[in-house]
């Protein structure tokens, strides 16, 4: 029996040990941490010695004897007390003992709910556990005598979990000392590392700008023919950690993430002209410290302190082998990342579906992705047009989660509502400020003597939802608004000067050279163009099926870990505006399919198909050119293999 009980434990404490390398990018072989970080924290109690933990194997007043070597172990390491392993060696059978193990280490944060129902045998139920729980000392062999009467121990088979989706979002606090560090820092605080290797092989059969990522089509004559390209692309490559620290409050957690890959731009040395082509630089995606207090016993407040995911419109991503982008760039999977100050709290309504409801607000970096001219100015500080309104972004987000599936191996459902508003200025120094009188046209100095400004805004809603089930799950969302771009939406437009009713017309240019600054007479009178937000919108849904599932396959064999992912994405600009903008193009969508195997917990492979569309602003007007001839619709057919290996 004994050895049946250390080779139970054993199975649970080898997920732990898996856990972040399973969910560490926005992948199905990453569903968690790319996106959902606040699952971290960690135990720090003092380790005890060897001669403590043998005497836990005698039994004394306090309850049975711990007598299994592998929950002695886990007591003198801290990440379990000696009252929680009294409780496991009462649980009875193996069974029940691998089960109160599994709850406990779920309940510490170690344990995510599909691997919690991927290891236990038996359902406990609520009140057992409770009764289990809330007798540290006095439970004896009359409270596991009773315990063994009300439930009869029924040896359930393992399931292959359901589906998860991408986990950028997780609204479950992290629990306060549950995280097994790989460093401990002289400070006391704790790391987890976590990432993955990724190699694709990569062919499109338009790509005109040269990227071995996709974009809108349309922006730009592709040649005697559709300009295809083969790539194959290592720079996907991921890195992070977690941090926790530990603060005296017990009902205080603080955690922390940083996280980089090498997906920004190639070096240009002497050393790396020639093969600057592998020379890709490390980027920051992630890097943030939260602080979480316990308010109640069902309500937790939380802070957050700098760049993560936006609370608007990146709660949900589809799962794709290109995670560039995920899903595409202006093809309806809309996102970002930015600095911020992000202030909400949970409640947990509880019941039998677990209710929780989480309202946040967010202080974010204005940005729109208005690309100054000069390389300069854009290397030194990106943008400012944003910052030049002297004002943050807003953006809020309201979410939902319960168990919409009650089977085992299915995560919680969330339905996700969130806002922004963010305003821009575009400065045009008195320099800048145009003098046609020596053209025979109007001097505007005079009028603007000291130089002029323009305002816009962006504005943006959206409704998202994640809908895990055993045999399927959906994922998708709808957006709307205006000056998208940041978002990477829009069809990447921005705005537009409006130059309805103006004469006598004269360009200048911001200060940052990022817009064009349009001046006028309107009735004779000196005025600056307007700037118009470009309006758009977008969604997606994408279908999981996880088929090992579906068809019954062997839970511990090599054909568990096979998986299937179906994708439609929309975006696009009002038609009228992109025309007005000047752009090319006004819709882009994308029909994709991909095919994952997991071949054990550190490797996965994976096979997508897409075919990328983009449609010309106006049928009947000048089309732009594909292959050299006018074309309303271009399109990329996309065929991407990938190997994963994460840690």
């Amino acid at each position: 029996m004994i050895k049946l009980i250390r080779l139970s434990i054993s199975t649970a404490l080898s997920l732990v040990a898996i856990q972040f390398a399973i969910s560490s990018s926005s992948l199905s072989y990453a569903q968690s941490a790319s996106s959902s970080v606040d699952q971290v924290s960690a135990l720090n109690k003092p380790e005890k010695t060897v001669a403590e933990s043998k005497s836990m194997a005698t039994t004394d007043k306090n309850g049975p004897a711990i007598s299994d070597p592998l929950v002695r172990v886990l007591i003198s390491k801290g990440v379990l007390s000696e009252i929680e392993g009294r409780t496991i060696s009462m649980s009875g059978t193996p069974s029940e003992q691998r089960d109160r193990l599994a709850t406990l280490l779920r309940d510490k944060g170690l344990l995510s709910a599909t691997e919690y129902e991927a290891v236990r045998t038996v359902a406990p139920s609520e009140e057992k556990m409770k009764a289990l729980a809330s007798s540290p000392g006095s439970a004896g062999p009359a409270t596991t005598e009773a315990a063994n009467k009300t439930q009869t121990p029924a040896a359930a088979p393992t399931v292959i979990a359901a589906v998860a989706p991408v986990r950028l979002l997780s609204i479950d606090s992290p629990k306060r000392e549950g995280l097994i560090p790989d460093i401990k820092l002289a400070t006391g605080a704790r790391v987890k590392l976590y990432g993955f290797f990724k190699t694709s092989i990569i062919h499109d059969s338009s790509s005109p700008q040269g990227n071995d990522f996709p974009l809108p089509l349309l922006a730009a004559d592709t040649g005697p023919n559709s300009s295809p390209e083969f790539h194959l692309k290592a720079r996907a490559f991921r890195f992070g950690a977690n941090f926790e620290w530990l603060d005296p409050a017990p009902n205080t957690a603080i955690t922390g993430k940083i996280e980089f890959d090498f997906e920004g731009n190639f070096t240009r040395a002497n050393n790396r002209n020639i093969s600057s082509i592998r020379s890709s630089q490390p980027s920051i995606r992630l890097a943030w410290a939260r602080i979480d207090r316990r308010l109640s016993e069902n309500v937790t407040g939380f802070a957050l302190f700098g760049q993560d995911w936006t609370p608007f419109v990146s709660s949900t991503l589809p799962n794709t082998i290109e995670n560039t982008n995920f899903g595409g760039i202006g093809y309806g999977a809309a996102y970002e990342r930015a600095p911020q100050a992000r202030f909400g709290f949970n409640y947990k309504a509880g019941g039998s579906r677990a209710l929780s409801f989480q309202p946040e607000f967010a202080l974010v970096l204005p940005a729109f992705g208005d690309l100054p001219t000069n390389v300069a100015d854009q290397l030194g500080f990106g943008e400012r047009q944003g910052t030049d309104s002297q004002q943050p972004a807003l953006e809020g987000r309201f979410v939902m989660q319960w168990q919409l599936d009650k089977a085992q191996g299915v995560v919680p459902a969330q339905l996700i509502i969130s806002f922004e508003h963010a305003r821009r200025t575009a400065i045009v120094t008195a320099a800048g400020v145009p003098d046609l009188t020596s053209s025979g046209g109007f001097n505007f100095k005079k009028v603007f003597p000291n130089g002029a400004e323009v305002e816009s805004s962006s504005n943006g809603y959206s409704a998202e939802f994640q809908l895990p089930t055993r045999f399927v799950t959906a994922v998708g969302k709808y957006y709307a608004g205006s000056d998208l771009r940041f978002f990477l939406a829009g069809q990447l437009l921005s705005n537009f000067s409006d130059t309805v009713g103006l004469t006598s017309t004269a360009t200048g240019s911001s200060i940052d050279g990022a817009s064009t600054v349009v001046f006028g007479l309107r009735s004779g009178v000196p005025t600056v163009a307007p700037q118009r937000p470009v309006r758009g919108q977008g969604a997606f849904v994408q279908f999981g099926f996880p088929l090992s599932r579906i068809f019954d396959a062997d839970p511990k064999g090599r054909n568990a870990g096979w998986t299937a992912y179906v994708y439609y994405g929309y975006d696009q600009a009002t038609a009228r505006d992109a025309r007005r903008f000047g752009a090319r193009g006004s819709r882009s969508d994308l029909f994709s399919g991909n095919l994952q195997y997991k071949l054990n917990s550190f490797v996965t492979f994976g096979y997508e198909q897409g075919l990328y569309r983009t449609r010309a602003t106006d049928r009947f007007g000048a089309l732009p050119l594909f292959r050299g001839i006018p074309s309303f619709t271009t399109h990329n057919v996309r065929s991407e293999f990938a190997a994963i290996f994460s840690f």
